[in-house]
């Protein structure tokens, strides 16, 4: 069974994060910039949130705020679900699903290696099932 660890080594370990003290409206600009959904909150490389885009929605353009104005701690959401790399990718699906979240980080002995979204274990997973159709059909054609 595929893992965390497996997905990372495959996609990589790039983290993007922000400070708790930096302004919403830099954060949603280096989502733009790398195309990604959520940003971790670090001080001094400790864990503090992640800042999604659902955060940015519902929290400052339903609420009337000004991005610009709203520093990320007054929006990030600050309990954090954390996985180990050994965690099989089904197990995380279950984990994203159960609890209603897109992003989770990957921690190794309490340092972070890495962060997955719900679309990468997806993706990981249809790959892995088609590879297994593959063989199976290579099976069967090779047995008649």
């Amino acid at each position: 069974m595929a893992t965390a660890k497996d997905l990372l080594n495959a996609k990589g370990h790039n983290v993007y994060s922000i400070s708790p003290d930096a302004r919403v409206f830099d954060a949603l600009k280096l989502m733009a910039d790398k195309e990604i959904g959520a940003l971790l909150v670090l001080k001094e490389d400790k864990l503090m949130g992640i800042i999604s885009e659902r955060d940015y929605a519902r929290k400052v353009i339903l609420k009337g705020k000004f991005s610009k104005d709203t520093p990320v701690r007054d929006i990030m959401s600050p309990e954090i679900i954390c996985i180990g790399p050994t965690q099989t990718l089904e197990g995380c699906m279950a984990l994203m699903t159960e609890k209603r979240i897109r992003h989770m980080p990957v921690l190794e002995e309490d340092r972070l290696v890495g962060i997955i979204s719900i679309g990468d274990v997806v993706k990981s997973i249809i790959s892995d099932q088609e590879r297994r159709i593959d063989q199976l059909e290579h099976y069967i054609k090779g047995s008649l």
